[in-house]
């Protein structure tokens, strides 16, 4: 592979203030925002440096080994639920305050919504803090890893939703205004308009940062894989439309040419992909750089500091023609029994990366012929999702048949509960009018529509969890196999329905306070039914005669770091977890690349090996690319005994 003069914006341009990279789990995100801070760093010994992760499955001090970084960078791997709490503390006296000038709703009422935990909004006030260090100038720079590429997105979008939450709060005191204006002639703003006028000002910061192509840059990193360049679109159609700036893409882990079959198949593969992105008109503008697959995994100031030494920039006049090669069998060690026909539902869980979605796809298409007469549904809950792209077949909110006996689907959560908000305004304004249809209610009508949207971040995708339990009925699907979202992203969600529960106890209470003047029939069916679908959904997923969780995981530390730590989560959850897959390994050979590989990830097995002894761990060697039913049918037949 041949190389350009000239260097990625992001390790010349000393001007930004703020760099972010992401990307599909598993690509090398953590290590690449390392190995840039710590250049820059060295680089630039006269500056102030932070390197920060948000991913709520950090990974950055482990990318460190231990080691101390440079006196001018300093590494932190933010606590959300910290600055959420903090944020909580010296705020509920206002917030009770706000509550208690509202409207009928009283205090207690209002502080049912106001107090409840909201995932997603710990992640919102430490970014606000990133924001605000930007601001005051508190570093030169800072560098954030974020998390994958779905929950990075919502954290992008987190501005509105927070919008929507102190819109919500105002309306509380609008009627306050209205009323002191009209009895006293005036009204001058105190201190809680001061508070919901500097958080939003906060919230305006952070998005004029982000927009701000001088001072702030979003690197995608990436990998010459179909599923990894297929999200790395999606993710970069979506910063251009937020206007977030993009310069720059990272291509992590290139193979280099070599005799070895194994490295041979894997470089045909990835040459086949890089070929087909310059046809894609959103990488037109865009510099792409390759790092290659070293044969040490890259932890340690040593192996940080030389991360960029392979550097090269990717163009289509630079590449080569790829390689024709029969395609690789797939092989597999220890391969577990297949779930037994009486399960009704599989969630394959892991960091992002892995190849959960593949193993996910081929058990499916494998379940499907084994157990002829039997209606199994495949579908995926990560807001990025790959199901599409691996089936090789378009897929949408509703059911397709993908196979004999096998249907998919992507679910839409976002469009669920939008539609439920939209029921909740039109029965509450069809309500009141019937109600005092004289009377001008105009101020507790806006509370009460504002109320809905105190809900949690994440329950679009519960609800939309939640609505897929009602398939698994006799008419419906025997079946259910979940392409769950990556690690740290799932624990919320599995976690969410106790939240979740606590934000429905909110809302049933208020229609129990206030149920002969506040009737609203249909949402409250609606919410109801919700509740029951969440209790029904835990009570599967913790009957091990009906349900399990398989993990995925690949052979280095830090994937062992955070599969430990989702197996973990399922423990507390009581969730089973029978059966661990390590997907992607290297098989040994005399080549000196995959010989190392081969090592470095045979030791990470013993640690597996020793850490979790009770589990299943079948090895899954790498393959060629298994997209489609035809090679997904293939890999199915020998993953499972």
């Amino acid at each position: 592979m041949s190389g350009v003069t000239g260097e990625p914006g992001f390790l010349s341009d000393g001007n930004m203030r703020l760099l972010l990279f992401g990307g599909k789990g598993g690509v090398g995100k953590t290590t690449v925002s390392a190995a840039t801070a710590l250049e820059l760093a060295l680089r630039h010994p006269e500056k102030s440096l932070l390197l920060v992760s948000t991913d709520p499955a950090h990974s950055l001090q482990d990318s460190f080994s231990g080691a101390e970084p440079p006196a001018n960078l300093k590494v932190l791997e933010l606590d959300a639920q910290a600055y959420l709490h903090d944020f909580q503390e010296k705020n509920r006296q206002r917030l009770r305050e706000i509550a208690s000038r509202g409207t009928f709703l009283d205090e207690v009422d209002i502080n049912r919504f106001t107090e409840l935990s909201l995932p997603g909004m710990d992640e919102l006030m430490a970014f606000l803090e990133i924001s605000r260090w930007v601001k005051e100038g508190a570093y030169d720079g800072i560098i954030m890893d974020t998390a994958p590429t779905g929950h990075t997105l919502r954290l992008m979008e987190m501005p509105d939703m927070i919008r929507k939450w102190l819109e919500a709060l105002d309306a509380l005191l609008a009627k306050n205004r209205y009323m002191k204006k009209l009895f006293r002639g005036s009204y001058e703003r105190d201190d809680l308009d001061h508070f919901i006028e500097e958080l939003a000002t906060d919230v305006k910061q952070m998005e004029r940062l982000l927009k701000d192509h001088q001072r702030c840059r979003f690197v995608p990193v990436m990998q010459a894989e179909a599923l990894s360049i297929e999200e790395t679109l999606d993710l970069i159609r979506e910063l251009q439309r937020l206007r977030i700036g993009v310069t720059d893409v990272v291509i992590n882990r290139l193979y280099p040419e070599s005799p070895c079959l194994t490295c041979r198949h894997i470089r045909a593969r990835q040459l086949q992909e890089l070929a087909r992105i310059f046809k894609e008109p959103v990488f037109a503008k865009l510099r792409l750089w390759g790092v290659p697959m070293y044969p040490k995994e890259i932890r340690g100031m040593e192996s940080l500091r030389s991360f960029w030494e392979g550097l090269k920039e990717w163009a289509p006049s630079l590449g080569e023609a790829p390689l024709s090669l029969p395609p690789a069998a797939p092989r597999v060690d220890s391969p577990p029994p297949l779930p037994p026909p009486e399960t009704a539902m599989l969630v394959f869980a892991g960091k992002g990366g892995v190849g959960k979605t593949t193993l996910a796809c081929a058990t499916a298409i494998r379940l499907a012929r084994a157990y002829t007469g039997k209606r199994i549904l495949l579908f995926s809950a990560d807001p990025a999702h790959s199901l599409a792209d691996c089936l090789n077949m378009p897929l949408g909110s509703k059911p397709v048949q993908a196979a004999p006996g096998l249907w998919a689907m992507e679910m839409d959560a976002t469009a669920d509960f939008v539609a439920l908000k939209n029921q909740y305004r039109k029965e509450l304004s069809q309500f009141l009018s019937r109600l005092m249809p004289n009377l001008d209610l105009t101020f507790d009508r806006e509370v009460m529509e504002r109320i809905m949207d105190l809900s949690p971040p994440g329950i679009d995708e519960l609800m939309a969890l939640a609505a897929v339990m009602d398939l698994l009925t006799p008419e419906g699907y025997d079946l259910l196999v979940l392409d769950a979202a990556p690690t740290g992203h799932l624990i919320r969600l599995l976690e969410l329905p106790e939240i979740v529960e606590g934000w429905l106890k909110a809302f049933f209470s208020l229609f129990l306070k206030y149920r002969k003047i506040f009737r609203l029939p249909g949402i409250s069916q609606r919410l109801v039914r919700l509740s029951k679908d969440l209790k029904r959904l835990r009570a599967i997923l913790r009957d091990p005669s009906r349900a399990a969780l398989y993990a995925a995981s690949i052979l280095t530390e830090m994937s062992f770091a955070e599969t430990t730590d989702l197996v973990a989560a399922c423990g507390r959850l009581e969730i089973p977890v029978p059966c661990l897959f390590l997907n992607m390994a290297t098989p040994d050979g005399p080549d000196p690349l995959c010989h190392s590989l081969f090592q470095r990830e045979s030791a990470v097995r013993e640690k597996f090996a020793l850490t979790l002894p009770g589990i299943r761990r079948p090895v899954v060697y790498r393959q060629s690319d298994p997209r489609g039913i035809e090679n997904l049918n293939a890999l199915g037949q020998i993953l499972y005994q």
